[in-house]
């Protein structure tokens, strides 16, 4: 089986340029897309050439803003929305698709902001996800992608001592949060297979930062740690464009 999660930062936007193309090229039994940008109804005519895949949305409850959507060949068992806690419910960011083997949670981790004004926000939003996660594992083991907005050590992103705890996504605290869902059982399975390879999955639109390659580790897919020996590959694809971040694979063998 093989996923794909990638943050495309607006489908309107993305289906402009190579988007299908690429999906086409890449062939995933199950799509991930997360900063959908857009209302459900929107994300459904944006992606209804994509006739092959069972489609499933979460927007935000502010418009053009935030939200996941996943795409699966194979119809799911159940499609759940939102992690049940609503300080965090009106933003779009979960969406959990329910299979035989697993459960795949697919998530957009809220950003700490300019000047880190919405790190004490993340900070809660991560502790009440990962109790969310763990709660899934009593039944099933999950698989999680997804943009968890956060480089989790400093070959995760090129400049990292300018960036401590100055720039969203690089502070103790979020590391730490990380830190959190990795002694609780999960794997980030691209470190795992590959422990000293510098790879990044955004770039920002600003300062050739992708021709240069000053990019951020900050895509992931993370699986339960009983899942880790059916892990088959995962890679990261720079080679596709159409947003500031890349599409990441994972191909498990269930």
């Amino acid at each position: 089986m093989k996923i794909i999660s990638w943050n495309i930062n607006g489908v309107r936007a993305i289906i402009q340029k190579d988007f299908f193309e690429d999906i086409s090229k890449i062939n995933p039994d199950i799509l991930c897309l997360q900063e959908t940008k857009a209302q459900d109804e929107e994300v459904a005519e944006a992606l209804s050439q994509l006739k092959d895949y069972h489609q499933f949305y979460n927007s935000a409850d502010r418009k053009g803003y935030s939200g996941v959507a996943i795409l699966s060949k194979i119809e799911p068992i159940s499609v759940s929305y939102d992690m049940g806690v609503e300080e965090h419910d009106q933003e779009g960011r979960v969406i959990c698709a329910e299979f035989k083997d697993f459960f795949l949670v697919n998530v957009y981790v809220p950003n700490s902001g300019q000047k880190l004004v919405r790190l004490d926000y993340r900070q809660k939003w991560d502790v009440d996800f990962k109790n969310y996660l763990k709660s899934l594992e009593k039944t099933k083991p999950v698989i999680l992608c997804g943009d968890l907005n956060v480089a989790h050590r400093a070959i995760d992103l090129k400049n990292d001592k300018s960036n401590y705890n100055k720039t969203a996504g690089y502070t103790q605290i979020e590391i730490d949060g990380m830190d959190n869902l990795l002694n609780e059982g999960f794997v980030d399975t691209y470190r795992h297979f590959n422990p000293d390879t510098v790879a990044y999955t955004y770039w920002s639109y600003r300062f050739k930062a992708r021709e240069r390659n000053t990019g951020w580790r900050i895509d992931y897919f993370l699986v339960s740690n009983q899942l880790l020996e059916k892990v088959e590959n995962v890679e990261i694809l720079s080679e596709y464009y159409g947003s500031d971040h890349c599409p990441i694979k994972l191909e498990v063998k269930l």
